[in-house]
């Protein structure tokens, strides 16, 4: 059998996603994909379909990268439903218990009860419906099948949460969180914390990692991007349109120190080896990555590390034609 080729573009960005309610991450992905003719596309970090928001859309080569996104913070907005809980921890779920909210409540109590439980590093037990997998399936597949496995607490970091609006039975919050945070089960405890229960009614997430909401763009002004304006519009006026839009594959690591490589480096970094750079690189235990580019084209090679020994290995290059 020959080499089968990819079907589609060689187009390598990132597409910064508004997500709309009721869509799979993964549906809104294939959208994206197809609207590019993109030959391959990954997301960095699912949203259930009951959730909107920033959803990034690596295209081609930039789903190399997608892992360093998948690590970044997040910060979502966040309603919870007081007095009401459901299987899922979230308004698509069934009911499980409704229980009267506490007639006394007030606002600077919610923001004592939160403060004091939910910054910081916290221990969460990720809900049944997560797509966390277990034994290779996604807890979600398991509990609609009604199998319950046992899950593990897992560590993760509550840089800020802020109560932002209190309506008597609806808590608006604020999250800005590590990855693996999991924002129905901070709503599920703080139901209990409060006794009555709540669930997530909305979830909405504005940033990740170097991404923010203005950056963001929906399916309806993708579709537009994609259409003709008149009859005499080519198919590349419309792809450079799309294009224009993409971000750089290399944006989720814009922090790291970038090298210009002449010739005799490039040709080194292609054949896979570690060269000497002119000046050593100054990288942090934060950062160890170096962005590498080619000198004489612009052109982005990909990223690497410094060895002990002081030179640069390729640790993620970029395919080229």
């Amino acid at each position: 059998m020959g080499n089968r080729r990819a079907k589609g573009r060689a187009i390598d960005g990132i597409f910064i996603l508004d997500k709309p309610q009721g869509l799979s991450s993964n549906a809104a992905l294939q959208r994206v994909k197809r609207a590019y003719g993109a030959q391959k596309a990954g997301h960095t970090g699912a949203l259930d379909p009951l959730a909107t928001g920033l959803l990034p859309v690596c295209l081609g080569e930039a789903t190399k990268f997608s892992q360093y996104l998948l690590d970044a913070d997040k910060r979502y907005q966040t309603t919870a439903k007081l007095g009401v809980r459901t299987d899922s921890s979230d308004a698509d779920g069934e009911v499980i218990e409704t229980k009267p909210v506490p007639s006394d409540l007030t606002r600077e109590q919610l923001e004592a009860l939160v403060a004091e439980h939910f910054m910081g590093e916290i221990e969460q037990v990720p809900s049944m419906f997560s797509a966390l997998k277990f034994n290779g399936q996604p807890l979600y597949k398991l509990a609609r099948q009604g199998i319950k496995v046992e899950v593990k607490p897992r560590q993760v970091t509550i840089y800020d949460i802020k109560v932002t609006d209190f309506r008597g039975d609806e808590v608006d919050l604020d999250v800005h969180c590590s990855k693996g945070t999991y924002i129905r089960s901070i709503v599920e405890d703080l139901g209990l914390l409060l006794g009555c229960g709540a669930h997530v009614s909305m979830l909405r997430r504005t940033q990740a990692g170097p991404f923010k909401a203005s950056q963001m763009r929906t399916l309806d002004e993708l579709a537009q991007l994609a259409q003709t304006s008149d009859e005499n519009t080519d198919q590349e006026s419309i792809q450079a349109q799309l294009d224009e839009v993409l971000l750089p594959p290399w944006v989720a690591l814009e922090d790291a120190i970038a090298l210009q490589l002449g010739e005799a480096h490039v040709k080194a970094l292609g054949f896979g080896r570690a060269f000497t750079p002119d000046e050593p690189p100054a990288v942090t235990e934060e950062m160890p990555y170096i962005l590498l580019f080619d000198a004489a084209t612009e052109r982005f090679l990909g990223i690497g590390e410094l060895d002990e020994e002081g030179q640069v290995k390729p640790k993620r290059l970029v395919a080229t034609n």
